[in-house]
């Protein structure tokens, strides 16, 4: 399975807005998708609650993982993107 590991854009990390917009594209791909912080249980990133349990702050490192490449691609790009502008 595809895994990598991101740092976190988002200036407020992995809060609200970020989650939601993560959670909302992990639905629309239809992969499964699993966010971890390293040495953490993953949880499953199509729920925005689920991301924010993480904790993951800006510039925290964060585990991207999928049995789809594409998917797992897409997702890690958008952990790294600032998305609360």
């Amino acid at each position: 399975m595809p895994t990598s590991t991101v740092v976190v854009g988002s200036a407020v990390g992995l809060h609200a807005r970020p989650a939601a917009i993560i959670a909302s594209a992990v639905n629309d791909l239809g992969e499964e998708v699993t966010l971890a912080m390293p040495g953490g249980d993953p949880v499953d990133a199509s729920s925005a609650l689920l991301i924010m349990t993480l904790g993951a702050a800006k510039g925290d490192s964060v585990e991207v993982s999928s049995p789809s490449e594409p998917a797992h691609a897409a997702i890690a790009a958008l952990v790294a993107q600032d998305l609360d502008v």
